[in-house]
């Protein structure tokens, strides 16, 4: 088996706000049924805050929490110290369940982190300006391109419109 690819699964408002006060500031049901799509089976890395915003180990998959605090402690979870022990972490429970992708879910300084280290970018683009403490990071547009745009109007249990959105770094769009 490869390496697992790095992939970042993340809903954030057209300003780039994926938080406010440690929850997101909207609800899409149709973006939470995708988020357990894109995650199902895999290992997710992802920062205390996010974890503790989740409130419990998702079922189906594996949590990898990233944290300072050496007293931290989250039943069912992983907690590692660093990034590196969270992706050394996670391509070991790749193999254990089969899984060619590791995801990264967040929060902010997570995805700013591991940004160069990501294959793939899975965005729910919410159709809202939000006030948020929490930005995704920007993408430089000559390191990466938009690869495919779903826009779908607010369903039922939707706050705003969005689009799905992926994005991969240019040099592996460049080889295919």
């Amino acid at each position: 088996m490869n390496e697992p690819e790095i992939i970042f699964v993340v809903a954030m408002g057209e300003n780039r706000v994926i938080g406010r006060d440690n929850v997101m500031p909207w609800h899409v049901r149709s973006d939470l049924k995708r988020f357990k799509a894109l995650t199902w089976g895999k290992p997710m890395i992802m920062g205390r805050k996010t974890f503790e915003s989740i409130g419990r180990v998702l079922p189906g998959r594996e949590s990898i929490v990233v944290t300072t605090d050496p007293a931290y402690r989250a039943e069912g979870a992983y907690i590692v110290h660093s990034l590196e022990a969270a992706v050394e972490k996670a391509r070991e429970l790749a193999v254990s369940l089969h899984s060619d992708e590791i995801a990264v879910i967040g929060g902010g300084e997570i995805f700013r982190q591991l940004l160069a280290e990501a294959d793939r970018i899975h965005v729910t683009e919410i159709h809202a300006r939000p006030d948020g403490d929490a930005l995704f990071p920007e993408l430089d547009p000559g390191q990466w391109m938009e690869e495919s745009r779903e826009a779908h109007e607010a369903a039922e249990k939707d706050d705003h419109a969005f689009s799905f959105v992926q994005y991969v770094p240019k040099a592996s769009a460049d080889v295919t």
